[in-house]
């Protein structure tokens, strides 16, 4: 089997810039959801994935020469071509026809898949490891995703295509993590991500007549949805997204995503005036907790009993050398 060259996890440090990257995806990611709701009531998967697509490159690529950073290096390419058509292209457009076959609470057990997908490739084409407090962490993150998706979950509204493509989502979406991560060692969070955009964008441009006709049918509230998509979920979070990937390993970065669907039940709650059930409440802080414990740095040093000295010899001078010692 062809894997990609190993990585070593970097070293972890305490960056706040990092962190406030990650934080920063993780709530606009979690507002995607809202947006998706109502943009995909008017645009078809596709046209919505390029109409999203578009806004997103046309932003990056602005501050990208505003920026004046350039092509990233030829070594960063087969990782941009990788992510940009599995993460920026497939993904988007498998997830808004998987969330039409399926209710939200199926769609969502299923695609939180995705970051124990990003942990195992992780651990084999990259060479991070499966530390057993991640593990641990992603098991309680991914119990609390089930819990929150049985809660939300509707009677008879499910399909197999639909679970198909929300599990191909989760597929898409690792593949696209774990093909990045390399990249990032080549160019900057902006280029990879700019560059990664236009690659989907690309790649969903035979959804440009739906595009134009859907946008000429739909309400000026779901246009602007699907612009804040491309401006905000897209082009800002999938940048910070990058910065703090960048900082740690995919894996960490996966589990740190599980953060999302406590998220999401909080926005619905306070945007969609969705009051959630009790169970869901319990889903979402079981996932917060997950991510909690899959961030937390275990304990070194301070806390480690150091052996005493084993004493070659005779038993009567090991007595006596202890008994000398204070």
């Amino acid at each position: 089997m062809t894997t990609l060259p190993s990585f070593a996890a970097p070293p972890e440090n305490r960056d706040w810039r990092a962190t406030a990257a990650a934080c920063t995806t993780v709530v606009l990611w979690a507002s995607a959801f809202v947006s998706i709701r109502s943009a995909g009531e008017a645009y078809s998967p596709g046209a919505l994935a390029l109409g999203r697509l578009l806004a997103g490159s046309l932003a990056l690529g602005t501050l990208l020469l505003v920026r004046r950073e350039g092509l990233p290096s030829r070594a960063a390419w087969p990782g941009i071509l990788w992510s940009g058509l599995l993460w920026f292209g497939l993904y988007m457009v498998v997830l808004n026809w998987g969330e039409q076959q399926v209710d939200a609470g199926t769609a969502a057990m299923v695609v939180n898949i995705g970051p124990l997908l990003i942990a195992l490739l992780g651990a084999r084409l990259l060479g991070e490891g499966l530390p057993r407090r991640l593990l641990l962490g992603m098991g309680v993150s991914f119990a609390g995703a089930a819990v929150v998706g049985l809660s939300m979950s509707g009677h008879g509204s499910s399909s197999v295509l639909g679970v198909l493509l929300c599990l191909l989502a989760a597929v898409a979406y690792a593949g696209g993590v774990v093909g990045q991560k390399p990249a990032l060692r080549h160019g900057s969070a902006l280029q990879i991500t700019t560059f990664g955009c236009l690659v989907g964008t690309v790649a969903c441009l035979p959804f440009a007549g739906a595009l134009i006709s859907d946008a000429a049918d739909a309400p000026l509230s779901a246009t602007l949805n699907m612009v804040y998509l491309g401006l905000f979920p897209t082009a800002l979070a999938f940048t910070t997204w990058a910065y703090a990937l960048a900082r740690t390993t995919a894996g960490r970065m996966g589990a740190t995503t599980y953060a999302v669907p406590a998220l999401v039940v909080l926005m619905s709650w306070l945007l969609l005036d969705e009051v959630p059930a009790l169970l869901t409440v319990c889903g979402g802080l079981l996932c917060l907790a997950g991510v909690a414990v899959s961030r937390k740095r275990p304990q070194t040093g301070a806390t480690r009993k150091i052996p005493a000295p084993q004493v070659e010899g005779p038993p009567h001078d090991a007595e006596r050398q202890a008994a000398d010692r204070p």
